[in-house]
């Protein structure tokens, strides 16, 4: 679906369901149906003894399609709750990335003075490479991947956005 820039915003959206087969083919479903896009999604259990899983999708659209999305998320059965992080107050956001970079000689030096700067640590090295582990706001990463590109970029690994709502309050998991 085709959305105006000028309207469109990103938004970051916390779905607490049930931890059990199928159910994040369905959420994923309610998006590519729609022709809606995920930019981002992370899914892990979060629940133990009530076996929930959260699910954070970052997907773009108008303030309509956004009110769309979560009245549609709400209605699926093993949905206990929905949070617009983006419009329900303040939150916390990170992403994690793997970068393997290599070279030798001075890039190879200039590429652990950028990763000391960036904070991003060395979890792999050889002769001829490393692998940088960086954790932080998608900017950041983004910014720190860009650098890296002319001193020999050779692979990604991006986890995607995981988040969470500042203050004492939790998701509701009776919904």
């Amino acid at each position: 679906m085709s959305v105006p820039t000028s309207e469109a915003k990103n938004h970051t959206i916390a779905v607490l369901v049930d931890n059990e087969p199928g159910v994040l083919a369905r959420v994923i479903g309610l998006f590519s149906g729609r022709g809606f896009n995920i930019e981002s999604l992370t899914v892990a259990q979060t629940d133990y003894q009530n076996a929930l899983s959260r699910i954070t999708i970052v997907t773009t659209g108008t303030p309509m399609i956004i009110a769309q999305i979560k009245s549609q998320l709400h209605r699926l059965v093993p949905v206990h709750d929905v949070s617009d992080l983006t419009m329900d107050g303040e939150s916390v956001e990170r992403e994690l990335a793997l970068v393997k970079v290599s070279g030798v000689g001075e890039t190879r030096v200039e590429s652990l003075r950028i990763a000391d700067v960036f904070r991003a640590r060395v979890v792999d090295s050889t002769n001829k490479s490393f692998v940088f582990e960086i954790v932080g706001q998608s900017s950041k990463v983004d910014a720190f991947i860009k650098l890296m590109q002319p001193l020999g970029l050779i692979d990604v690994s991006r986890t995607g956005i995981a988040a969470i709502s500042r203050g004492a309050d939790a998701m509701d998991p009776v919904g």
